[in-house]
């Protein structure tokens, strides 16, 4: 796993909210599930999205834009529309629920397409834990993705399967959620201009690259600069400066944080765990050096952080914060041989 790759573990989808729409203007759509990220692609025709606080922007044929929630946002046909807005969500399933059910008051086709019309498919995404918020802070509030790009081969099998009622749908459905966003990420971060994670564009470095994909993962073996410099095969004052200078701090740094995101989710999602126990996990074999290290990145102690339970971006602490249902992330079983250098 990369490090990349990595951030998806705790965003994989289950039971995810579809729905599809054919509209003739005017029209006001608004979402109001409060979803963490939600992706909208239009098949044909286009309009408006309108974040809340933010200027409206114009989402055309082929092109799909991720809304990082929670706040509500709007599909128009154009700013200022005449149309009464229909709010999106409120009696309709949300992810967490499972199935896929089309949102009421807009799934259904309005017939046959008259000229002018929109179609647009919709798929909200339920998110928690640590290692998904890495991923949404990385990303703006509105992450545009114009046609052309590596997401375009999952809209014909996208706009398909959304008007399909076919057995095995949902896992077709999930499937092909999660390539979607993959790759609009992806696009959003590879293209001219982008502003990508330091790490991301490290990830290129013949040096830097190989390094990451072995701190990812092996994240609880007993790294050290020396040990990790003779895996990549270069010295340990190329490799310290190399990676300090493309990913903005020191290797065994990047490793303690990674290290402290993981233990964050293993303390939530594990309540029956130790704190020993998720220490060793990533690759403390000290529990007392491990709590030391947790509250000086974290600001909390591992106690402290598992008493509050995950925090979801935009919502309160606490354990009833977190989506019930959600896909926890995946993180090293507790292992024997273990480090514990930060």
């Amino acid at each position: 796993m990369d490090a990349f790759g990595d951030l998806f573990r705790g965003m994989r989808a289950q039971g995810s909210l579809f729905g599809s729409s054919t509209l003739t203007p005017p029209w006001a759509l608004r979402f109001v599930d409060g979803a963490p990220l939600t992706l909208c692609t239009v098949l044909g025709g286009g309009g408006w999205i309108v974040p809340e606080g933010l200027p409206p922007e114009p989402l055309r044929a082929g092109e799909t834009v991720i809304v990082r929630g929670p706040a509500p946002f709007s599909f128009v046909d154009e700013p200022g529309t005449r149309a009464e807005a229909v709010d999106c969500g409120e009696y309709c399933a949300t992810p967490e629920q499972g199935g896929t059910r089309h949102r009421v008051g807009w799934s259904d086709s309005c017939g046959v397409p008259g000229e002018g019309a929109t179609t647009l498919v919709v798929g909200a995404y339920a998110a928690s834990g640590e290692v998904s918020r890495r991923l949404l802070e990385a990303l703006p509030v509105v992450l545009r993705v114009a046609s052309g790009g590596g997401a375009d081969p999952v809209m014909e099998h996208l706009a398909a399967e959304v008007a399909a009622d076919t057995p095995g749908q949902q896992v077709v459905l999930d499937r092909l959620l999660d390539w979607l966003l993959v790759c609009s990420v992806r696009d959003y971060f590879d293209r001219p201009g982008g502003e990508p994670p330091a790490w991301y564009a490290a990830q290129r470095d013949p040096v830097v690259g190989a390094a990451l994909r072995l701190l990812h993962a092996e994240p609880a073996a007993p790294w050290t600069v020396a040990s990790l410099a003779v895996r990549v095969g270069v010295s340990r004052s190329t490799l310290a400066k190399r990676f300090a200078d493309l990913v903005g701090e020191p290797p065994l740094t990047y490793l303690a944080r990674w290290r402290m995101t993981l233990a964050a989710d293993l303390l939530v999602e594990r309540e029956s765990a130790t704190v020993a126990e998720v220490a060793r996990a990533v690759g403390y074999s000290d529990a007392f050096a491990f709590s030391a290290a947790f509250k000086r990145i974290r600001g909390v102690s591992p106690s402290g952080f598992r008493r509050a339970g995950a925090l979801v971006p935009g919502q309160p602490a606490g354990p009833s914060a977190r989506p019930q249902g959600a896909v926890p992330a995946t993180v090293p079983a507790p292992l024997t041989a273990v480090g514990g250098r930060s």
